[in-house]
């Protein structure tokens, strides 16, 4: 029979099962990942507060 073997189907636990590159729903997890890793990134920089100096001069 051509085609892929069904004796090497990959057997992933914990989370490999989730992030890997074998199937297509470990590739997207991935992408989603670090999208949201990178959203949060420009998140936290965007709403950190402004440093205000210690000292005014009046």
């Amino acid at each position: 029979m051509a085609g892929h073997d069904a004796g090497s189907q990959h057997q992933f636990t914990g989370i490999a099962k989730h992030f890997n590159s074998y199937t297509i729903l470990g590739r997207r997890n991935c992408v989603l990942a670090t999208y949201a890793t990178i959203a949060s990134i420009l998140l936290f920089f965007k709403l950190k507060p402004k440093k205000k100096p210690a000292v005014t001069e009046k």
